[in-house]
């Protein structure tokens, strides 16, 4: 099929490459010439395994990118992939994606009387926004509007693992307002159709476009939750004198919990979880209802980078004190620090008066722009010398492997916050939870 994805941030840009990959003819559009060119030179402003080998793949062939909307009547399905950034009452911004949708309308007032063309929502907004989106591509459309189809179909891509998970999703979601919108979404969707665990089929949940946005943020409100109780209750059997990871392993085999997402630590963080959470809030209390859970479960994780240094604390006067930050995105495999655990530790620090450097393996120039006066490492060992204390904010593998550079550090004291770093002789070694 021939699709244009409007939009080339890291969901826009993860789509774009994996639907050329899937054998689809792909458009990019972005406002951002230098966004454009980048694209077109096969590189990819963001840290993803796997995104720059398939741009490198289909770039000039099934994939190209462009500032103009001009080509959409040309193609069969757009994809809006734009950002919906947060209020500061935790509400989105649909002003960026409301002004993309009003212009793919626009362009596609230009539909011949013959044409059809679905319009597919991948930002993700609250249910009450899809009417808002949908307004403003039928405005933009004008006398075309009835040509051109609604529908949404939300992410659950994970930084880290995005290009994986698009080829083998646990589900696909569609919601649209027709069967043609639906059939269209099969067919491009086809290639992946059978693409899950074992030789069952990926199941394909249909229903209607609000019911599609509501699933997604059910979804990462309801991880979210329960890493917030994992938690609580390892916060719990730290106060015990007990290992809440001995605890849950032994929860997780249950099989109505399930072992995943119940490492207790630092909390979470990124693009997803806190603004989807926060997003939910806010709509909750718009149409009138109270979400004690869903704010229980913010409290809970926004203490936790206290706690961590709190225990940090309990072993040292930080105050004129080189202290390390191990650990500057918010998970893994990926260099994106929004919202990241550090950012709480980091400025806690600051505010004891340490003297604070800071250690990750591809995540350092993006912190750099938040805290620009910190101190940032090439090596977990350079950061390591002569600190008095170690955070471990971010489980990446190489921290399992610091034995040797702890004997660098003056009075070491660990503080792990993801269990990453072993127990050993000669350092203090504290687990936030166990």
């Amino acid at each position: 099929m021939r699709v244009t994805v409007v939009g080339s941030g890291y969901v826009g840009t993860t789509l774009a490459a994996c639907l050329a990959d899937a054998g689809h003819d792909v458009t990019a559009v972005d406002i951002d010439p230098d966004v454009v060119a980048a694209l077109n030179e096969g590189r990819a402003a963001i840290h993803e395994p796997g995104l720059d080998a398939l741009l490198e793949r289909h770039v000039g062939g099934r994939l190209r990118a462009t500032t103009s909307y001009d080509g959409l009547p040309d193609t069969d399905v757009t994809f809006l992939a734009i950002g919906t950034p947060s209020n500061a009452d935790g509400s989105i911004d649909l002003d960026g994606l409301l002004a993309a949708a009003e212009t793919t309308g626009e362009a596609l007032s230009e539909l011949g009387p013959d044409d059809r063309h679905l319009v597919v929502v991948k930002s993700t907004i609250t249910p009450p926004g899809v009417a808002d989106v949908r307004d403003a591509v039928a405005a933009g459309a004008g006398s075309a509007a009835d040509r051109v189809d609604f529908a949404t179909n939300p992410e659950f891509l994970r930084e880290g693992s995005a290009v994986d998970d698009f080829r083998n999703p646990d589900k696909v979601v569609f919601g649209t307002d027709s069967d043609w919108a639906t059939e269209r979404l099969e067919a491009l969707y086809a290639p992946l159709i059978g693409a899950g665990d074992g030789d069952d089929p990926v199941p394909i949940v249909r229903t209607d476009p609000e019911t599609a946005m509501m699933i997604k943020y059910a979804n990462n409100a309801f991880l979210a939750a329960k890493i917030s109780l994992a938690n609580d209750l390892g916060n719990a059997c730290k106060a015990f004198g007990l290992d809440a990871y001995e605890v849950m392993d032994a929860v997780g085999l249950d099989d109505r919990i399930g072992e995943r997402f119940l490492r207790s630590g630092v909390g979470w963080g990124g693009s997803c979880f806190p603004k989807d959470v926060d997003a939910l809030r806010a709509a909750a209390r718009s149409a009138g209802y109270e979400p004690p859970l869903l704010d229980a479960t913010v409290a809970v994780n926004d203490r936790q980078p206290e706690r961590l240094l709190a225990l940090l604390d309990d072993h040292v006067d930080v105050a004129g004190e080189r202290v390390a930050v191990l650990g500057l995105a918010f998970k893994p495999g990926t260099d994106d620090t929004r919202n990241s655990r550090a950012i709480p530790v980091i400025e806690g620090l600051l505010e004891r008066g340490a003297t604070v450097v800071g250690y990750d393996p591809v995540a350092t120039a993006t912190m750099r722009d938040r805290f620009p006066d910190v101190e940032y490492a090439d090596s977990a060992a350079a950061a390591l010398t002569g600190a008095v204390g170690a955070l471990v904010v971010t489980d990446w593998d190489e921290f399992a492997a610091l034995d040797d550079a702890f004997d660098a550090m003056a009075d070491p004291v660990v503080v792990d916050g993801r269990r990453i770093v072993d127990r050993r002789e000669g350092i203090t070694y504290e687990g936030l939870t166990w």
